[in-house]
């Protein structure tokens, strides 16, 4: 199945965040050595890099659509699918599924209401799981974005969940 989408239609991808993405793309000398970190500007750009916005990218970089879509799919960075305002990752890496993390991603997934790699409804959180985050010491331990939460449990779970709940009721 086929299915066309233009890249300039604001409810596919807003034309600001094309006009940075471009504008980017063009201050770079060397793109093709570049693609990595063209890639990264554009995942913080939009969130995600959806198929179609990845021919973009090759079509401004003039390279092969196979190129971008390699780097993207090889590299667990990089997101195809839109995620949520915050991505929870649950390590289950051996230090922290020995002491417990298994029982910390059941009461996230039962407190958020969604399986491992959904977004919840309202859009504010993405369920993740990971091999490892070099945080042994800290195990279990969950990262939201960038940040690691350590020695975790189903009660501290919440509270973490509920803090970045509360600041979505801040803004």
């Amino acid at each position: 199945m086929v299915h066309t989408i233009n890249l300039t239609d604001p409810s596919t991808f807003p034309e600001e965040k094309l006009l940075a993405l471009d504008a980017y793309i063009d201050s770079i000398e060397d793109k093709e050595q570049m693609l990595i970190h063209i890639l990264h500007r554009a995942q913080h750009i939009f969130g995600y890099l959806p198929p179609e916005l990845q021919l973009h990218i090759a079509r401004a970089m003039k390279i092969p659509a196979s190129k971008v879509f390699g780097v993207v799919s090889f590299y667990s960075y990089f997101t195809q699918e839109k995620r949520g305002r915050h991505t929870v990752n649950i390590c289950m890496g051996t230090a922290c599924f020995v002491k417990g993390a298994d029982q910390v991603k059941q009461a996230l997934k039962q407190n958020l209401k969604i399986s491992m790699d959904e977004t919840t409804e309202d859009g504010l959180f993405t369920l993740k799981e990971i091999r490892c985050i070099g945080a042994c010491g800290l195990a279990p331990a969950v990262m939201v974005d960038d940040k690691v939460y350590g020695h975790m449990n189903e009660t501290n779970a919440r509270t973490v969940l509920h803090l970045y709940k509360e600041e979505k009721n801040d803004d």
